[in-house]
C-alpha cells in the first residue's frame, strides 16, 4: 500500500496550500479519484468546491475542464458535434469539453434532462457517441458534479439512472470560526485562487495514481463480507421507508474501497451515534419514517443508502438489547 499511502499524504498536503479546512472533503475527493469513480459535491456556493477540484487536477497534472449548466445547455455543447469544414467539404470533429481527465459540472441540476442524460454513457461506459461513432475516453475520466442544496427553482432533479453512476455524495458545510477567519488572513496576505501557480504545487506523477489504483485492486475481501454487503444491499430493496433500493452496481461500489467494507463492517456492531461515516460519506442516523428525507429517491449515492439502512439496523439491535 506504498503508492497509495503517498498519494493520499501528497494530495491532502498540496490540497492544504489552497483550502483551509475542509478535510473530509478532500479526503472524499481522493478517494473518488483512487476508485476510479464519480462524486455529487452538494454545498451551497462559495465553499471551495471549484477550487479543490481545480487544485487536484493541477496537482496530478492532468486535464481539467469546468462546465456552468444552465436551462439551455444542449447535448453538443459538452460532447462535441460534427462540424462541416466549407473548405474541404468534410465534417470534423469539434471536441466537447467532455473530452478531459476531469470535468467538473457545476449546479448539474439546472441541466435540462436530455442534457443530463448525455452524461449517462461517459459516466458509465468511459466512452461517447456522436453520430453513431464512439469515442473512448481517458482511463483518468472523473466527473464532479455540484448542486446548490437550497435553490430549487428552474432546476432539474437527476433521474435515478444518473444518481447510481455516482459512488458518492459529498456534502460539504461551511468552515468553522478559525478556519474561516484564517481564509480571511490569506487573501489579506495576497492568495488568489484565479492564480494557483503561486502556490508552487507539487505535482503527483502520474505513474504513481495509477499503481495506487493497481494496489487497490489487488486488495483482497473475505468473503465472509461479500454474505454481509449483499444482506445490507438487499434490505434497502425491502426497506418501508425507502421508495427504491440499491442496486447491484451498488454492492460492487461497496468492494471497490477496501475501507467502505472495513467501516461498514463494524457499523452495525456499535452502538447508535449522531452521525456514522461510512466510505467517507457522512451519514445521520435516522430511525422511522424520517429516513425518507433522505434516502428515499434511489440507491444513490450508492454507499450513503447502505450506510443509513446499517445504521437503522444498528438502531434496532440496540433497541432490541436494553
Amino acid at each position: 500500500m506504498e503508492a497509495m499511502a503517498r498519494l493520499l499524504s501528497h494530495g491532502r498536503s498540496e490540497l492544504a496550500k489552497a483550502v483551509v479546512g475542509q478535510q473530509e472533503f478532500v479526503d472524499q475527493t481522493l478517494m473518488t479519484v483512487l476508485c476510479a469513480g464519480h462524486a455529487l459535491v452538494e454545498g451551497v456556493p462559495g465553499i471551495a468546491k471549484t477550487l479543490v477540484v481545480k487544485v487536484l487536477a493541477r496537482m496530478l497534472e492532468i486535464q481539467f475542464q469546468r462546465v456552468q449548466a444552465t436551462s439551455d445547455l444542449m447535448p453538443a455543447d459538452i460532447l462535441g458535434s460534427n462540424v462541416l469544414n466549407l473548405a474541404t467539404s468534410t465534417f470534423s470533429l469539434h471536441r466537447g469539453p467532455i473530452f478531459t481527465d476531469l470535468l467538473l459540472v457545476d449546479e448539474i441540476n439546472r441541466m435540462p434532462p436530455r442534457t443530463q442524460a448525455a452524461l449517462l454513457e461517459a459516466m458509465e461506459e468511459r466512452q461517447i457517441t456522436i453520430d453513431g461513432v464512439r469515442y473512448p475516453l481517458t482511463e483518468w475520466f472523473t466527473v464532479f458534479a455540484t448542486q446548490n442544496p437550497v435553490e430549487f427553482e428552474g432546476t432539474y432533479p437527476l433521474p435515478e439512472a444518473q444518481l447510481d453512476r455516482f459512488l458518492l455524495k459529498i456534502k460539504v458545510a461551511y468552515p468553522q470560526a478559525e478556519q474561516e477567519a484564517q481564509i480571511l488572513a490569506n487573501h489579506h496576505n495576497g492568495f488568489d485562487a484565479r492564480n494557483l501557480d503561486a502556490l508552487h504545487l507539487v505535482p503527483i506523477e502520474t505513474d504513481l495514481l495509477r499503481q495506487a489504483r493497481r494496489e487497490l485492486q489487488q486488495v483482497k475481501v473475505e468473503e465472509a463480507l461479500f454474505r454481509y454487503i449483499t444482506e445490507v444491499v438487499r434490505r434497502t430493496r425491502d426497506w418501508p421507508a425507502l421508495a427504491l433500493g440499491a442496486s447491484p452496481r451498488a454492492a460492487i461500489s461497496l468492494l471497490r474501497p477496501p475501507s467502505v467494507v472495513i467501516q461498514a463492517a463494524t457499523l452495525a456492531a456499535c452502538p447508535p451515534t449522531p452521525k456514522h461515516v461510512a466510505a467517507g460519506v457522512s451519514v445521520s442516523s435516522i430511525s422511522g419514517p424520517d429516513m425518507r428525507t433522505t434516502t428515499s429517491r434511489c440507491a444513490s449515492p450508492r454507499t450513503q443508502i447502505t450506510a443509513s439502512v446499517s445504521t437503522q439496523m444498528a438502531t434496532t439491535a440496540e433497541r432490541r438489547r436494553m
